[in-house]
């Protein structure tokens, strides 16, 4: 069985959020923000500010809501064992590729 959706991205829990996330969202079973850096696709601790979009200025506490204008949820799948990315494949990668040139 899996979860779609938002996962907290502290206990790893499904939320059943698969809309927008609004800046007073939290996880139910632990109370963390998820509109927040950790809540991102754009989340990525090596990357300079840890994001991967060109932001301007450090947001101190990734953990906290926040009104970053690149937030976008993190699109991932709890399967057993664990949480994993939801990924698509190389052909449906390709296709979105090939889309951008069709008139």
């Amino acid at each position: 069985m899996t979860n779609e959706g938002l996962l907290c991205w502290s206990c790893g829990k499904p939320t059943g959020i698969k809309g927008k996330v609004f800046r007073a969202d939290t996880c139910v079973d632990c109370m963390a923000a998820l509109r927040s850096c950790r809540g991102c696709k754009h989340f990525e601790p090596t990357r300079r500010f840890q994001c991967i979009e060109s932001i301007e200025k450090s947001i101190p506490e990734k953990d906290k809501a926040n009104f970053c204008d690149y937030f976008q949820m993190r699109d991932v799948i709890k399967v057993p064992g664990g949480i994993s990315a939801n990924t698509e494949s190389k052909d449906s990668r390709k296709k979105n590729f090939d889309d951008l040139f069709n008139d």
